[in-house]
């Protein structure tokens, strides 16, 4: 049955495949009294040989993407779907009680589980755990004949639909085979969002119920530029779809003719377009893009990645890679923004009813629980400097006293790499991220402190909408375009002016084409955005006139009251 469904288009492109649910399979079962204990001892053998190959297939592609090391934990879980004494045990179970499998299963890993989980004082035990509850689990989805989701698993072309989808889960997904993923919950500033942007993965979230309504091999249609979703398409529908797939890579291909252009404005004004990053291999989507600079390395995927936290030596290579890469083009390195939606299971962040308000970023940094995380970053930052133009960004600051306290601790590893005859830049310029209306507010007295601004609207637009950007029974309320938060830059961009410093962007707002020249008209220095918004916004700025985009912008500060007037008037000065 054709179902149409309408969602938040969060990344461009058009694509048609066969549905693969990432979503948790229902694993309940009943326990049942069995006559033929050999049929049953014979199925959990099955379960238990498909579940081993399944884990060396998984095993092998951790160690290709991520090497031998993180693999290690997939040779834990295949020790346990060796363990004779465990499975003689299932088995006895299921002879002396005459119950099936699945019940057999259970009952005797949920008693190891109980027993490793007891010993609260030995990790190795507790690890050992959790790697019985994963094997249990797999080994049960066989039984019950059900499929668990790994992305990394998926070697045909698809559409991943899910309830959202982690940081991680979308670190997983093969551009190769992964045609587009669509969501239920999300916004365009979502990080799924964001990095089906850097992946150049067509992407829709924010659809409600499209787990419900898509079954696993349906034919699902996804346009990421309207936000259209059609499961299980006619013939013609999807020859549409093919269309206007055809029309974006026809477009696509007219803006790679400025890949290696100059950004300029139509009266020849030049502006840094620069592209945000999450880890060194996005390098190779900045250079296909023709972006002049990295405005945003967001170093959290650096911990995110690790089972533990990346050494000072790990994170100067990355550091190193990435300013080596860019070839003495501006690199802007936010230090570590962990909290949030972005966890570390090594990390124990307390429990927080609102943690987007919460311990998070810079508060983590200065915090005692931080202190050495923080100076471990900063060295390698301050060690990496000479391979390149390296700029340091604190994020989430609400006051000048914790810039002064993060400033502090920088001048002070600088000083201690000096004193041990350690090269490091004298040119690092050191700034802040602008993502509280407070430092907003008062950013004619940050600007006497720092070298630089970058303005982070993904959260200044949530903070000062107080508006969740995650929640979409509130997105009609995350307005870039509102006059609240054109005054908000403005004031931003007048006060760093004002000093002789600069403000660039790094939020998603950046690459909004509809904002884009009422930006250009306010001033910005700087746009950083996902790398495949920058060819675009280079062809939209060609036909901008900086003295007419001045004049929107003073029109739309001064006389309009609604988002909806902005728009309107953007449209009359530039066009749709």
């Amino acid at each position: 049955m054709v179902e149409m469904l309408k969602g938040i288009a969060a990344s461009d492109g058009v694509a048609v495949a066969k549905a693969y649910l990432l979503v948790q399979p229902d694993l309940t079962f009943k326990k049942v009294t069995v006559e033929d204990t050999s049929a049953e001892e014979a199925r959990l053998d099955d379960a238990l040989a498909k579940s081993t190959e399944e884990l060396k297939q998984i095993r092998d592609k951790a160690a290709q993407a991520l090497g031998e090391e993180e693999a290690q934990v997939f040779d834990a879980h295949l020790m346990v779907l060796s363990d004779p004494e465990m499975i003689g045990q299932i088995k006895q179970n299921i002879s002396d009680n005459k119950v099936n499998a699945e019940s057999a299963l259970k009952e005797v890993t949920d008693m190891y589980i109980g027993m490793f989980e007891a010993m609260e004082d030995n990790a190795y035990m507790q690890e050992r755990a959790a790697d019985i509850r994963d094997v249990a689990k797999r080994v049960l989805a066989h039984l019950l004949q059900v499929i668990l989701p790994n992305p990394s698993m998926i070697n045909e072309e698809v559409v991943v639909i899910a309830h959202d989808l982690t940081p991680s889960d979308t670190a997983q997904l093969d551009r190769n085979f992964v045609k587009a993923f669509v969501t239920n919950i999300g916004g365009r500033t979502s990080h799924s969002a964001i990095m089906a942007r850097s992946l150049e993965i067509p992407a829709i979230v924010g659809t409600k119920d499209i787990t419900d309504k898509v079954k696993a091999g349906d034919i699902v249609a996804v346009n990421g530029i309207e936000g259209d979703v059609i499961v299980n398409p006619t013939e013609e529908q999807a020859t549409e779809f093919h269309k206007a797939g055809e029309a974006f890579a026809a477009q696509k291909a007219e803006w790679e003719k400025l890949k290696n252009a100059q950004t300029v404005t139509a009266d020849g004004k030049h502006i840094e377009l620069a592209a945000n990053i999450g880890t060194p291999k996005d390098l190779t989507g900045v250079h296909n893009n023709g972006a002049e600079a990295i405005g945003l390395y967001r170093t959290e995927f650096l911990y995110m990645d690790a089972p533990d936290f990346p050494s000072e030596e790990d994170q100067y290579e990355a550091y190193k890679a990435v300013l080596e890469g860019m070839d003495g083009k501006p690199v802007v390195v936010r230090t570590m923004d962990i909290g949030g939606d972005k966890e570390l299971p090594y990390l124990q962040l307390p429990h927080e009813m609102n943690p987007f308000l919460g311990y998070r970023a810079l508060r983590i940094s200065l915090s005692e629980l931080g202190d050495d995380m923080f100076r471990t970053q900063l060295r390698a930052l301050l060690r990496s400097s000479v391979h390149g133009q390296l700029r340091i960004m604190f994020p989430m600051v609400a006051t000048l006293k914790e810039f002064r306290a993060a400033k502090k601790m920088y001048d002070e590893e600088r000083q201690k790499l000096v004193d041990e005859g350690v090269a490091v830049a004298d040119d690092i310029q050191v700034g802040i991220m602008i993502e509280i209306p407070a430092a907003a507010v008062l950013a004619d007295r940050f600007a006497k402190e720092v070298d630089f601004f970058s303005i982070g609207t993904n959260d200044l637009i949530q903070y000062t909408m107080a508006a969740d950007r995650m929640n979409e029974q509130v997105s009609y309320l995350y307005q870039p375009y509102n006059p609240s938060i054109l005054r908000l830059i403005k004031n931003v961009v007048d006060a760093a002016h004002a000093e002789g410093k600069w403000a660039g962007m790094c939020g998603e707002m950046a690459g909004d084409q509809m904002a884009v020249p009422l930006l250009v008209g306010i001033g910005l220095d700087e746009f950083s955005m996902s790398a495949t918004s920058v060819l675009k916004t280079r062809s939209l700025m060609k036909r901008l006139d900086t003295t007419k985009m001045q004049e929107l912008a003073n029109r739309a500060l001064k006389d309009c009251d609604t988002m909806e007037e902005v728009v309107a008037l953007v449209e009359e000065y530039v066009g749709e």
